[in-house]
């Protein structure tokens, strides 16, 4: 574009030169309007280009004007000298106004780099400001969780007691139903779950003391889903809900810590549970895929709203009177501890959709309270 510019001043600059030479010298009223012309191109030259555009249009309208100076050499030197002069004047035209607009030009070039400097400024102090935020809430959330850790060291251990109370109970039950006695497998149950229960207490203790748990019996995803559905089995039919298991014989020979990840599925169904209405409907979908299994957990309930999706996960945050708001992060933090994931999603039901992903390759389990 500038050189559009300049050959446009260029053209301007060799027309009037022209107009000079091919007009007659006694028509002195177009010689002045043409000299005076030349003052255009030489100042917005100065203007768009600085001293350097200035001194050379200068120079070249003066080129230009020097056949016109010409014609008053057999006039005596008062004559010619005078048309030199408007030589002088153009030349001083264009440096006085060069000198001008390239002081003008450096400025806004200044004011240029200081308001780039200003917006890099206030992007690294937006930034610095997002990150301050961000370590406030991360405070914010570390100290809730040191006051939930000291407080469930002491759960843990008054429920250390009764939990045993309730294993030896268990034991004896166990004697009055024989293999094969339609309550023989809820006896069972109740040993499996006391024995889950007293596994994670130990586990809040160990870690309160600073040391890891130990490592938990692994058994077929297929046998902990059915576990867990037959452990709500009244919670169930209290509402009269339908719940469909599709895809468990996938499962069957995918080994994992059906203790921690019973949990999961406690949470989720109980959710679930609480959302649908009377004589709603529940389904467990498992899924082999690349790299692991997707368990998806659907029901017809209402949904959960757009603005609440994106805290659900969050500690203390619960959409249901009463709740503790840790149901979900718990659930969340014992997937992730596995290398897998957990997402909401929409349902096919017409409810919420919680999708489930556990690779096969089971990465070392760091899960923490």
């Amino acid at each position: 574009m500038r050189k559009v510019l300049f050959f446009t001043l260029l053209l301007f600059v060799i027309a009037i030169g022209l107009l000079h030479f091919f007009t007659p010298g006694h028509l002195l009223l177009y010689h002045n309007i043409y000299r005076r012309l030349s003052y255009f191109p030489i100042v917005l030259g100065a203007i768009w280009f600085g001293l350097p555009g200035g001194g050379v249009l200068a120079l070249l309208s003066s080129i230009a004007f020097i056949p016109h100076v010409l014609l008053y050499i057999n006039y005596g030197p008062e004559a010619y000298l005078s048309e030199l002069m408007e030589i002088v004047l153009y030349l001083a035209a264009g440096s006085v106004t060069g000198v001008i607009s390239g002081r003008q030009m450096r400025l806004r070039e200044k004011y240029r780099e200081l308001s780039e400097k200003l917006q890099k400024s206030y992007t690294r102090l937006h930034e610095e400001t997002e990150q301050l935020i961000e370590a406030e809430e991360q405070l914010a959330e570390a100290q809730k969780f040191s006051a939930l850790g000291k407080l469930s060291a002491y759960l843990a251990h008054e429920i250390k007691n009764p939990l045993s109370s309730i294993k030896g109970t268990a034991e004896i039950l166990l004697d009055d139903f024989p293999e094969g006695h339609p309550k023989r497998e809820f006896v069972d149950i109740l040993l499996k779950e006391t024995a889950r229960l007293n596994h994670t207490v130990e586990d809040v203790l160990q870690f309160s003391r600073g040391k890891k748990g130990k490592a938990a019996q692994t058994e077929p995803l297929s046998d902990v889903i059915k576990r867990v559905s037959t452990l709500l089995d009244r919670h169930l039919r209290g509402k009269e809900i339908s719940l469909q298991l599709t895809g468990l014989d996938q499962a069957r020979n995918f080994l994992i810590d059906g203790s921690r990840i019973s949990q999961v599925f406690l949470n989720i169904l109980l959710n679930a549970i609480d959302a649908v209405a009377q004589q709603g409907k529940i389904r467990i979908e498992v899924m082999k895929t690349v790299g692991g299994y997707t368990v998806d957990v659907s029901d017809n309930g209402p949904g959960i709203p757009e603005t609440e999706r994106e805290k659900i996960f969050e500690p203390f945050v619960s959409g249901k009177e009463g709740g503790t708001g840790l149901g979900l992060v718990i659930t969340r933090k014992i997937v992730t501890s596995y290398g897998g994931t957990i997402a909401l999603e929409a349902s096919d039901l017409g409810g919420a959709s919680f999708r489930i992903f556990l690779p096969e390759r089971v990465v070392k389990n760091n899960f923490q309270f």
